[in-house]
């Protein structure tokens, strides 16, 4: 760890403030006609995910936190828990399934995943940007309705619905974003 004037703080850097681990989210420099120039930077706790506004003045240090990251490998799901390994050690991690969010819909088994760690706990995941997927079901082809380009709904094989363009048909891999749920393109 080191120690960061109040003006080197920049979007993006974690620190350690207030006996907690945040991230500066956004920052301005402010010089007051009266008085001495601060940085007010917006934190966010990384654990609990509350917000708060500080001055930081230029004579302050503060922790900056550097994360250690790493790469895991999805193993298998348990119930609400989900097994990774590290790809270096082979040590196994349990994490919560909502500790992942909504992305744990697109792991499988074998997927190389990046996981943050601080002071070797985990407090961010970050999957690839694409997953390939099955399509197990979609509605037909409506013929003659415009010559607009027009999507129509499909279920993948983890069971989430998303839009696909009419030539996508059941049995279809395709590539699916991980970030919105978006179809990319058909996979090769």
């Amino acid at each position: 760890m080191a120690k960061i004037s109040g003006n080197d703080i920049r979007p993006g850097t974690m620190l350690e403030y207030d006996g907690g681990l945040w991230m500066a989210v956004k920052t301005q420099k402010v010089k007051p006609g009266k008085g001495g120039a601060y940085n007010q930077v917006e934190l966010k706790n990384v654990t609990s995910g509350t917000k708060l506004n500080q001055r930081f003045r230029s004579d302050e240090t503060v922790e900056e936190i550097y994360l250690e990251k790493k790469d895991f490998q999805f193993l298998y799901a348990s119930g609400d828990m989900l097994t990774f390994m590290d790809m270096e050690s082979y040590d196994q991690i349990e994490l919560a399934a909502d500790f992942v969010g909504d992305q744990a819909q697109y792991l499988q088994d074998g997927m190389k995943t990046l996981v943050q760690l601080y002071d070797g706990k985990p407090i961010g995941i970050a999957l690839p940007q694409h997953v390939t997927l099955t399509i197990t079901e979609a509605d037909p082809v409506l013929r003659g309705g415009t010559a607009a380009p027009s999507y129509k709904s499909a279920t993948l094989e983890n069971g989430m619905k998303i839009q696909v363009p009419p030539f996508i048909d059941a049995g279809t891999r395709v590539i699916v974003a991980t970030e919105d749920g978006s179809y990319v393109r058909r996979a090769e």
